[in-house]
């Protein structure tokens, strides 16, 4: 099958429908990680020298689907944007196969972190479903399943229950049998995430045990798609406090996902590290050999597992800030108000062409900001970003039109602005698109993709600042394609900033930290132990692709920002920033003394033995992700010896030599 038979019939069009159940073969056999790709090229390869336009748009849309679960997200858009072109070569918008190829798309992007332009590209395909289709079609169901999704990957439980709530609407409404339906399996697994999210564990537990009993009944236990039932079980009795239960549950689904996928994905890891944290809840090492077994049913009436006992720091508890409505949503909600009437009534010219949202410096563009922010720089406000002509045309008046809106909305007053956010670097009002991204990062757009020097010289804290927030609006696009060049990172140079993390993790973690603490220069440790911070919270996001996550922000919101993406599904080293919190925590006693123990005195000896020891685990937490990445084959725990495998993966020969 892999060989790339022709699949030709007697009219020289390609047969589809042997390749695809050729695939279906592949994936029974469980050779997908290895033959699903070879078999999908050939074919393509094939539709190609054929003409078979039509056969080559389907194995695109399968190509991409296959990268996307193999989490090849580069490739998996690549391909994506090759049939939608493809599509639209051959005059399908407005058809149901344009909304498939449209559907696939916006998937790849979600999946790549580009949310916006999914959102986007999800509500386009939804309103050409809901034209050709009937109400009960399962692919309009598969698209609000999608949106969900989507919305769970920004933070927005709420809306991602009202999508899976209609999606689940649909396939009852439509199917044969709703207890023996998989889709309805699937659709119940990603609501119990989403309860779970909204703090309603009773719900989620319900929403996962009726999904495990439709594949139950439908004997459908080696499917790949049980793989997420699995995990969802999982994480309901993890927080329910029944760890073994969650330790088999995580353990079968890893089994399922390794048989399908392979282990090079990010489901593999993510459903990895959940097992790993299922196992050290019991006691147990994650060394030892895992029992699976068959996962009993869910007791949602388990008692929570007790907060564990022993020494706490000394910290006040922190204030209640958390704020009734942040900034973005106040922004938004104030744009939807006054500034889509005043772009749809006086500018309806420029309607098509005008952007609108809250990019840049500010808590409220990272969603971080909470009471205490209020204090500058926060009120009802919002973007408007123009092309150069535009700007020239209306920019002066659209300005002086957006300052006569009202100054208070929604009981707040209007931004009281810093010096340092006034005239020219004000953050609200109307502004070119070159010249807004030029005042942040000094460039009017990304530096060119083998301009690798200019991006070095960007620090993540600005490439941060250029790519946070929300479009609102943006039907031309590029604002967003602006935007989105900043987050396009070359590889070449991430692999070269991480080379570099991984040096300072060693050199300021593993090696002068304890050499300082043994000189008993507990001034230099403590700078030591801030490098060693800074790289380790760096090498997370660079890890993690800035696509997907975006950058590491300015050292005031960092923890915030790893905080944020520990609990995002299919992070990579989750578990490092509560161990870097550690680091700090310990750092006071280990550097001088800390409280109790007074200045100088032996009573920082073991804050110094257990500083040491986190550092050393956060260090082998790096090495085993970059191993299973397969970026080394080294086992060298020393993460200075570790850099020239990484290195070795960079094309340039200037980055490489550095």
């Amino acid at each position: 099958m892999t060989g790339g038979p022709s699949h030709t019939s007697e009219s020289s069009t390609f047969d589809i429908g042997t390749l695809l159940r050729e695939l279906d073969a592949i994936f029974e056999a469980q050779q997908g990680p290895t033959h699903a790709e070879p078999h999908l090229v050939a074919g393509l390869e094939t539709a190609q020298s054929l003409g078979d336009s039509g056969a080559v748009l389907t194995i695109l849309n399968e190509l991409t689907g296959f990268y996307r679960v193999t989490s090849a997200h580069p490739a998996a858009v690549a391909t994506a944007r090759r049939a939608m072109a493809l599509a639209q070569e051959l005059g399908l918008e407005g058809s149901d196969a344009y909304a498939t190829t449209l559907i696939n798309v916006a998937t790849a992007l979600r999946s790549a972190g580009e949310y916006e332009e999914a959102l986007a590209l999800y509500r386009q395909a939804l309103a050409t479903a809901q034209a050709t289709m009937s109400p009960r079609d399962r692919r309009i169901a598969a698209l609000h399943n999608n949106l969900s999704m989507l919305f769970s990957d920004q933070g927005q439980p709420a809306l991602a229950r009202t999508e899976l709530e209609a999606a689940l609407a649909i396939l009852r409404a439509g199917s044969i049998n709703p207890a023996l339906d998989r889709e309805v399996a699937a659709s119940l697994t990603n609501l119990s995430l989403v309860l779970a999210d909204l703090g309603d564990q009773d719900a989620a537990a319900r929403a996962v045990r009726d999904s495990m009993a439709i594949y139950e009944r439908a004997g459908h236990l080696e499917d790949p798609h049980y793989a997420s039932v699995l995990a969802g079980q999982g994480e309901a009795c993890f927080r329910a406090g029944q760890f073994v239960e969650a330790e088999r549950s995580y353990a079968r689904a890893l089994r399922l996902i390794e048989t399908f996928f392979g282990r090079d994905n990010d489901y593999y890891t993510v459903t990895a590290q959940n097992l790993a944290q299922a196992r050290e809840a019991q006691g147990m090492s994650t060394a030892e050999p895992i029992a699976v077994g068959q996962a009993s049913s869910l007791n949602v009436a388990a008692p929570a597992v007790a907060a564990p006992t022993g020494a706490t720091p000394v910290i006040p508890p922190p204030l209640n800030t958390t704020p009734a409505i942040r900034g973005l949503e106040l922004s938004r909600a104030y744009f939807e108000e006054y500034g889509r009437p005043l772009i749809e009534g006086k500018y309806a010219a420029y309607r098509s062409r005008i952007a609108a949202g809250l990019v840049g410096h500010g808590s409220e563009c990272y969603g971080f900001d909470d009471a205490l922010s209020r204090d500058h720089d926060f009120g009802p406000g919002f973007c408007l970003w123009l092309t150069p002509e535009d700007f020239a045309e209306i920019g002066e008046q659209l300005q002086a039109d957006y300052d006569a809106l009202p100054a208070e909305f929604q009981g707040f007053p209007a931004r009281v602005a810093m010096p340092r956010a006034a005239g020219d670097r004000r953050r609200v009002g109307v502004f070119e698109i070159g010249a807004f991204y030029e005042e942040i990062t000094g460039y009017r757009e990304a530096p060119a993709m083998d301009a690798v020097h200019e991006w070095l010289m960007l620090e993540e804290a600005t490439l941060a600042a250029a790519t946070n927030g929300a479009v609102f609006a943006d039907p031309l696009g590029t604002f967003s394609g602006v935007r989105g060049s900043f987050k396009r990172m070359p590889e070449d140079v991430r692999l070269a900033l991480i080379s570099r993390r991984l040096g300072m993790i060693s050199q300021g973690g593993q090696y002068n930290v304890p050499r300082m603490l043994q000189r008993g220069d507990g001034e230099a440790a403590w700078l030591a132990i801030a490098e060693f911070t800074r790289a380790v919270a760096s090498l997370i996001f660079l890890i993690n692709r800035p696509t997907a996550v975006g950058y590491l922000p300015y050292y005031k919101w960092q923890f915030a920002a790893l905080r944020t993406l520990r609990q995002r599904m299919l992070s990579r080293l989750p578990d490092v920033a509560s161990q870097l919190s550690d680091v700090l925590r310990l750092a006071s006693a280990a550097c001088f003394g800390g409280a109790g123990f007074g200045e100088g005195s032996k009573g920082a000896a073991p804050a110094a033995d257990e500083l040491q020891e986190v550092i050393e685990e956060i260090c082998a937490a790096i090495l085993r992700e970059i191993t299973r990445m397969g970026w080394t084959s080294s086992p060298d725990p020393f993460l200075e010896h570790q850099r020239a495998h990484v290195s070795a993966r960079i094309t340039n020969d200037w980055l490489r030599a550095l």
